[in-house]
């Protein structure tokens, strides 16, 4: 009767046959390297692009900041010098800024709240029962308004602003709200229905009602959409001009694309004042972005991993 020991040589020459690394094999690092390299055509398509802002930019930059016969005596692209920091506080005084701000961002923040609720709200019951006709004709409907440019029911809106007595900052709300509920419909019920319906279902079976399922279960899950409605709704609420030109009655209520327009006049425009109001009215929303734009990108990482 034979017994086999293992000696601790063997066992280590065994050991060490099991961790030796495999050889490299050429083309094991392609897929690394791939990543690594540089799209210079990408590249330089970026770069052109950006220059469609930055030139812009600058110039708006450049010419507020420059007195009138520093203006008049080049081409706008020059250095301004010596900076002339009057600009701004003459914009301050004549647009009356902080009440037109106040009522910019009243009429945006606003616009905002009720539009991440009604339109996400609708295009929840529409996508839960777009195979039922009577929904179905309500989702077409509203994607038909698309098509229906605003200068065509300009004047019967006047009209009927004025009879509801909405011709104010609280009329405006209503107004970007029910008008951007369109696109935002087409945006969010597309989002929905990617959602699986198994969520609710298990939702519905513990006891949760639609209105918990929507508040708890659905409307988390819509972060990225809630920021790109948000982020379309607060750009166009802030910068529209022609909706308030037609609809507010009350110089106090003016915002800041109304109060901009004093500069235009029919023969003569300041334009180094007007450059500067035209900054000093796009700052706080560059600002908001910038402090919320973590949040956005969050919102859009969650909803790409639920």
């Amino acid at each position: 009767m034979s017994s086999s020991v293992t000696t601790p040589i063997e066992t280590a020459e065994s050991t060490t046959a099991v961790v030796l690394p495999r050889r490299r094999r050429r083309g094991d690092g392609d897929a690394e390297n791939d990543t690594r390299r540089t799209n210079w055509w990408a590249t330089a398509l970026i770069a052109v692009c950006s220059l469609t802002v930055i030139i812009p930019l600058y110039l708006a930059v450049a010419v507020a900041l420059k007195t009138p016969g520093q203006l008049s005596g080049g081409t706008g692209f020059e250095l301004p010098w010596p900076i002339n920091w009057g600009n701004f506080a003459i914009a301050w005084e004549r647009t009356d800024f902080p009440q037109a701000l106040m009522n910019t961002a009243i009429i945006t923040v606003g616009s905002v709240v009720f539009t991440l609720f009604t339109s996400s709200l609708v295009a929840y019951a529409l996508a839960r029962n777009i195979h039922r006709p009577f929904f179905k004709g309500v989702f077409y409907y509203l994607l038909a308004a698309l098509f229906i440019p605003f200068p065509i029911i300009m004047l019967p809106l006047v009209k009927q602003t004025s009879i509801l007595g909405l011709d104010n900052p609280a009329g405006m709300i209503v107004l970007y709200t029910i008008y951007g509920l369109s696109l935002n419909i087409f945006i969010y019920t597309a989002f929905i229905r990617s959602i699986p319906i198994e969520l609710e279902e298990a939702a519905r079976m513990d006891g949760a009602s639609t209105w918990r399922v929507f508040r708890q279960i659905i409307f988390p899950l819509l972060m990225p959409m809630n920021a790109t409605v948000g982020i379309l709704t607060c750009v166009w609420a802030w910068n529209d001009f022609i909706m308030p030109l037609v609809v507010l009655t009350s110089p106090s209520d003016r915002t800041l694309s109304l109060a901009q327009y004093v500069f235009q006049g029919q023969y003569n425009t300041d334009y180094t004042v007007a450059f500067a109001s035209y900054l000093m009215a796009m700052a706080p929303l560059l600002i908001v972005y910038i402090f919320s734009q973590r949040w956005v990108i969050s919102g859009v990482m969650r909803g790409s991993i639920k």
